[in-house]
């Protein structure tokens, strides 16, 4: 009976002690952080108007690819941070 009072003690004492938690929000991975990709040039001395609409319609391509793909991701981070500096 004496070991369950001073085991019951024990185990109440350690309920009510408070552990101070630092928390800190994940810093953004280094692959994320990577510049776009370069635009291509047009080889010099190209003459041919088709050779060159290619090169252009690559770089709008690659311009929008990257441009999504940086809005979409700061967009997660802000909310994600807003939501986790939210919680107290």
């Amino acid at each position: 009976m004496k070991r369950l009072i001073i085991l019951t003690l024990f185990l109440a004492g350690c309920g009510t002690t408070t552990v101070p938690v630092k928390r800190t929000f994940p810093a953004v991975p280094e692959e994320l952080q990577q510049p776009c990709a370069d635009l291509v040039q047009t080889p010099a001395g190209t003459t041919e108007l088709s050779r060159t609409l290619d090169v252009v319609v690559q770089n709008y391509g690659l311009y929008h690819e990257c441009q999504t793909r940086v809005d979409l991701w700061s967009e997660w981070y802000r909310e994600q941070r807003k939501i986790f500096d939210s919680v107290k």
